[in-house]
């Protein structure tokens, strides 16, 4: 069973959707009929035409028209249907009489359509007069408004212009101006009326007193009359084409009746007679000139044409000067975009070309706050969200928003969240650049005073009897304050569009610098093949005539060493070591060429085993320092299981040979991060200082002599390959005389995973600022 408040929600969808151009009635002062083609013969007509004819309807169907009106006449209106454009002929004066009431004739202005459906339809209504307006005086009247508009130069100076010639010609009790807002409610921009009327001028309407099946119609027929809201309608006679065995489409009938929601609306505003003209911008209902009389009032066909011509007449020129405006902040608009196109291309990261020059992205469309956030990184301008809800914000938008490009004025009432910082972003634009990257724009709340007349809230009363929820317009039109907050100023479509127009250009950027990228890193793979091709035939062919120095040396030695004094042993001694030296130091430059993501099939590696297979191999080292080493349970890693082993053995190898006096004493840790694991070698050892964290990663580089600790300074320079390799990264922390620990992290999903900062692991765990 539906409840009260549903039936009222079921009442106000249909009266949104309601087919009201298939109302199949019409009002009483005029006759319709629907004729088929090409014989012309009568199909439908109105349940009058005993009134106005003498015949009753039944009696007209199915016969021709010539039988209904005469023949001269029909021959006239063939020749004119001849033309594709019936405007041409419309309205056709029309001689015909009641042939119940004499010889007497009637004068009607005759108006043809077609249907859909393909029927011709004409429409009669009385001709007040059987002279038609004079060109010259309608000219001298559309004159005499062009001067005013000329000599005026404010939109309210125009609108007032347009209701009072109206106005003048038409003699209505009160003309009012009324334009469409951009949520669809609806202000009275100019007003002409008697002096004893309630002003209306400056009143919102809310967006159902005019619903969207009624702006439809107003946009196919720009010109209704009611000349009586409270005339009985007449019906159409059968109430379906019996061709067709449908409703007649009456979209672009002029006798068509008019709602019952829509009488009483005009009731409740004591109207008994309306003249409507709608205001068309880019084929879109810009506005409407609503004419209202507080008794019966007809006006012809031609002088109701006359003020539609007159309305769009002087409305061209308000669209011209819209236009203008329009085109000089476009101009504006163009010209920051062509700049920020500019400085996107000369700078080497696009996003410094939007933020750090002038004008800059706040400019192109007239925003307070800016934010261009690319991966992780977002980089702000202006006023902003904070970061933490800046990146709430851009998760709902991945979710929530499909198109090119998303807009709002209110953005609290789409993502509730958005009142927390309504002070920079009660207004929003967002254009995706891919499917996780954004550039913002934002406005701030402006609290705004709306004048409505009548209780938006209440646009009708619900009355219910015997269970059924009966809705009607609302009686009252008082003026009713509203205090708007949590919305901005509106986003205009030349902001829009360039939003859009700056959409493009940065997608042409990031893909020709991504292609710029592929090709460097085509380049760098073939650099880096050659480079590794060098050092291992260079260091190949390196050790044979090393090896022949050391033999020849210690052969050298063993030969003449009754001839030799202690200093020329010890200098033997020193080219032997040198040597030596020299071996171990291109081992290492072959295993750190090694390194490398190319070739190498990362694997779920159990963490466990790779270290314990790390720990066999120092086992010795381990032994004769008496370490002691722990660990926390480790897990399984996409990894190469043998680079894995490598950075254990070396981490582990440095924290016995850099111990204090005390036996080492080592901790491998393991912690789950978001999309990472952090792992950790501690250890207890003399530690370092921390402007050195950076340089013990860099190839070749000590902090100590080789009589203090052994090495050539390649161990860590090959960690951080390999951290590199599986798409991570190493750091350490450490103290002189404190111990260090070794940081490094492996992706969850290995090097398929895209590269997450360090530096955010870092800070998040430690709360500090060191990098390696």
């Amino acid at each position: 069973m539906v409840g009260p408040l549903q039936a009222q929600e079921l009442h106000l969808a249909y009266l949104e959707q309601a087919p009201i151009q298939f109302h199949n009635q019409i009002q009483p002062h005029g006759v319709l009929l629907v004729l088929s083609e090409p014989d012309l013969k009568i199909v439908q007509v109105t349940n009058n035409t005993l009134a106005v004819f003498g015949i009753t309807p039944e009696n007209v169907l199915q016969k021709a028209l010539d039988e209904l009106i005469d023949p001269f006449q029909v021959e006239r209106i063939r020749a004119g249907l001849v033309d594709s454009s019936l405007e041409l002929i419309n309205p056709i004066k029309i001689w015909t009489k009641n042939r119940q009431k004499g010889d007497d004739y009637f004068v009607f202005d005759g108006v043809f359509h077609r249907s859909a459906d393909g029927f011709l339809i004409l429409e009669l209504e009385p001709a007040l007069s059987q002279e038609s307006i004079p060109f010259l005086s309608f000219y001298h009247l559309a004159r005499a408004s062009i001067n005013q508009l000329e000599a005026n130069s404010s939109l309210q100076d125009f609108c007032q212009t347009i209701v009072q010639e109206v106005r003048q010609v038409t003699g209505f009790d009160r003309v009012m101006l009324y334009k469409f807002d951009h949520d669809g409610h609806g202000v009275v921009l100019a007003e002409e009326k008697l002096d004893h009327l309630e002003p209306y001028l400056g009143l919102h309407y809310p967006e159902s007193d005019i619903p969207k099946a009624a702006r439809k119609l107003f946009a196919s027929n720009w010109i209704r009359i009611i000349p009586d809201t409270h005339a009985e309608a007449i019906a159409l006679v059968p109430a379906q084409n019996p061709e067709t065995q449908r409703s007649l489409d009456l979209t672009f009938s002029i006798l068509r009746s008019a709602s019952p929601c829509h009488i009483e609306y005009l009731h409740n505003m004591g109207v008994g007679a309306s003249l409507t003209i709608s205001l068309m911008k880019d084929q879109k209902l810009w506005g409407l000139i609503a004419c209202h009389h507080q008794s019966p009032k007809y006006v012809s066909y031609e002088l109701r044409k006359a003020c539609e011509f007159l309305g769009r007449l002087i409305f061209a020129e308000i669209s011209a000067r819209e236009e203008t405006a329009d085109h000089d902040y476009r101009m504006k608009l163009t010209y920051v975009q062509s700049a920020l196109v500019d400085y996107m291309s000369q700078e080497e990261n696009f996003v410094d070309g939007l933020v750090k020059h002038n004008p800059n992205l706040l400019d192109l469309a007239g925003a307070q706050g800016a934010a261009v956030c690319f991966g992780s990184n977002c980089t702000l301008v202006g006023e902003t969200p904070k970061e933490e809800d800046l990146n709430f914000l851009l998760q709902w938008l991945r979710q929530q928003v499909q198109e090119e490009v998303f807009y709002t004025n209110s953005l609290s009432e789409l993502y509730p969240d958005a009142e927390r910082f309504k002070n920079v972003a009660s207004g929003l634009l967002a254009i995706p650049i891919s499917q996780r990257n954004y550039v913002l724009w934002f406005r701030p709340e402006v609290i705004q005073t709306v004048n409505w007349g009548g209780d938006p809230n209440q646009p009708f009363a619900a009355t219910q009897t015997e269970g059924t929820v009966h809705l009607s317009p609302r009686k009252s039109f008082d003026l009713w304050k509203e205090t708007v907050r949590l919305t901005s100023l509106p986003w205009h479509s030349v902001e829009v569009n360039a939003a859009l127009e700056l959409r493009k250009a940065i997608i042409n950027i990031v893909l020709r610098q991504a292609d710029e990228l592929a090709q460097l890193a085509q380049d760098l793979e073939r650099s880096n093949a050659e480079l590794k091709k060098f050092a291992y035939v260079a260091s190949h062919d390196l050790q044979e005539p090393l090896n022949q120095v050391a033999n020849y040396m210690q052969l050298l030695e063993l030969r003449y060493n009754d001839k030799l004094d202690e200093n020329a042993k010890e200098f033997i001694g020193f080219a032997v070591e040198g040597v030596s030296l020299m071996q171990t130091l291109i081992d290492d430059v072959l295993a750190y060429s090694k390194v490398d993501i190319q070739g190498v099939e990362f694997e779920l590696t159990e963490v466990e085993t790779a270290l314990d297979r790390a720990l066999a191999n120092v086992r010795g080292r381990i032994a004769a320092s008496n370490a002691v080493i722990t660990q926390d349970p480790l897990p399984t890693v996409m990894a190469d299981s043998t680079q894995l082993m490598q950075l254990f053995q070396n981490l582990v190898g440095n924290a016995i040979k850099f111990r204090s006096q005390n036996p080492p004493e080592i901790h491998i840790g393991a912690q789950r991060l978001e999309d990472a694991w952090l792992f950790s070698v501690k250890d207890n050892g003399i530690g370092l200082d921390p402007r050195f964290s950076d340089r013990i990663f860099v190839i070749f580089q000590r902090l100590h002599t080789r009589d203090e600790y052994a090495g050539t300074g390649m161990g860590l320079a090959i960690c951080k390959k390999i951290v590199e390799c599986h798409r991570g990264r190493i750091w350490v922390e450490s103290q002189l005389g404190q111990g260090a620990t070794f940081y490094f992290t492996i992706p969850v999903g290995g090097r398929d995973r895209e590269r997450r900062s360090g530096r955010k692991v870092q800070n998040h765990l430690f709360g500090r600022g060191q990098q390696s």
